[in-house]
């Protein structure tokens, strides 16, 4: 049975293996040409003796706004791949399961960071929006009741 395994995961990493080159590649020449850009209108700005722009924070981090809608799908696509292997295992009945609990185990850390991140994020709109609200057009301070308490 495992050995029949052999050829698929040599296959499936040979195929997988030049994209993922690829894209790091990619995105390291953008990355560094994106570095380059910004390091020319630091230098531009500073001649002719303006404000320095800040370093943008995509540039540090790299990290994306689409972050917590992506862990929804990975973590999705990784929960069911495992629920489906765990299923077919238990099925086919000469096969351990356990394989299919890894797949299961990952989208159910995604599926827990996205919903723990959702809760962060409503918080923050939330404390945003409350203080939004207890600031007048003119900058006063105002205080407001609710007659539903």
């Amino acid at each position: 049975m495992l050995s029949d395994l052999v050829p698929i995961v040599a296959i499936t990493f040979g195929v997988g293996f030049i994209p993922a080159i690829v894209w790091i590649i990619l995105n390291y020449r953008k990355r560094r040409r994106f570095m380059e850009l910004h390091h020319a209108e630091r230098m531009a700005a500073i001649e002719r003796g303006m404000d320095i722009p800040a370093l943008p924070i995509e540039l540090i981090d790299g990290g994306s706004p689409r972050r917590r809608r992506s862990s929804l799908q990975a973590g999705l696509v990784w929960f069911f791949i495992g629920l489906a292997m765990v299923v077919g295992m238990a099925m086919d009945g000469d096969t351990p399961s356990i394989a299919g609990l890894v797949p299961l185990g990952i989208g159910l850390a995604f599926l827990i960071y996205y919903f723990l991140e959702g809760k962060k994020i409503e918080a923050q709109l939330l404390e945003f929006d409350l203080r939004d609200r207890s600031v007048s057009a003119n900058g006063r301070q105002v205080v407001r009741q609710d007659s539903t308490l």
